[in-house]
């Protein structure tokens, strides 16, 4: 099989940075959102996409 030592990384860092948090979600989302709001600057905002409605016939 694959390794990708890459993806491998990113998941340990993931899981590290969850298990600071003891997997509790609503402190991951809570701490996300703090980072967020400190760098505003570097943040991208796109526009909305608009759903084309579709047809039924």
């Amino acid at each position: 099989m694959y390794r990708n030592e890459i993806l491998e990384e990113i998941h340990q860092y993931r899981d590290k940075y969850a298990q600071s948090f003891q997997y509790d979600l609503r402190s991951l989302f809570n701490d996300l959102k703090r980072k967020e709001f400190a760098h505003k600057d570097k943040l991208v905002k796109l526009p909305m996409k608009r759903q084309v409605p579709v047809k039924k016939d």
